[in-house]
């Protein structure tokens, strides 16, 4: 009589051999489908259909859905577009909560969505201003008595020279968030990193599309701001990256959390 135990072992090796290779294509279905008929009920349970293709999603798949399906339609705060990773708008909190900065420069609001959520964190420390600093006002609606608008081109010496009125021996925290390229980004991490409070941060948006190709979901055609970002700390020495900020992993914001140190 051959060994039963035997059969069992040998059907359970041919299943991994099987498995593996399904597994390193990026299928779960073995994880969730097979596996448990090999281990024991209190090891492991099935995953439910509904939820199988959501946990079994890679970051990056993670990352083009949420840009694909949700940034620009779905992602709202109090009811305003808010074109936000909601990851990196938790770790927002626990920057403005640590700096508790006197004035937040926004640079680059759209909707306003973003704008009007850091207010109402300054709402909530009960101190502060948000200065939104944008070339185009037509889609902006955020209002709130925290919030100050500069419109204008973010780079020229009139704007910048506003906002630096505005932040005149004030704690400030800058968050860029305008036009992605990268020459538009560099000068405008140059003018507004003299206004970062020592212990407060520059952060550099969606410099994730520098991750990924051209064509693909999340990639433009250009260099941006990930590229400046880098070219930026070369010459900035008084900012680190603060990569503890980007613990989720998943984040618009890759090398974009500067800390200014001196």
């Amino acid at each position: 009589m051959r060994d039963l135990r035997s059969d069992k072992l040998a059907k359970f090796v041919r299943y991994v051999k099987v498995a593996s290779a399904r597994l390193r294509q990026g299928d779960m279905a073995p994880l969730t489908r097979y596996l448990p008929t090999y281990l024991p009920p209190r090891h492991i349970r099935r995953i439910r259909a509904q939820y199988r293709n959501s946990l079994a999603m890679s970051l990056r798949q993670w990352l083009e859905y949420h840009q694909r399906d949700l940034a620009f339609d779905q992602c709202t705060w109090m009811g305003v577009k808010a074109w936000k990773n909601p990851l990196d708008a938790w770790i927002y909190q626990e920057i403005v909560y640590e700096v508790r900065p006197e004035v937040i420069v926004e640079v680059g609001s759209a909707m306003g969505g973003g704008t009007l959520y850091l207010a109402h964190l300054l709402d909530l420390l009960g101190v502060g201003t948000v200065v939104s600093v944008d070339i185009d006002r037509t889609r902006f609606v955020a209002e709130h008595q925290r919030i100050v608008t500069v419109t204008g081109n973010s780079s020229s010496p009139e704007v910048v020279g506003q906002v630096a009125e505005l932040c005149r021996d004030k704690r400030v925290l800058v968050i860029h968030d305008a036009d992605h390229r990268k020459p538009q980004v560099l000068e405008d991490l140059r003018a507004y990193a003299p206004m970062v409070s020592v212990g407060s941060y520059l952060i550099v948006e969606d410099g994730v599309v520098d991750l990924f190709r051209p064509h693909d979901l999340l990639g433009v055609p250009y260099v941006g701001p990930l590229a400046a970002s880098e070219e930026f700390l070369r010459d900035w020495p008084q900012f680190e990256v603060d990569l503890d900020r980007e613990r989720y992993l998943l984040t618009y914001n890759p090398r974009g959390f500067l800390r200014r140190v001196r």
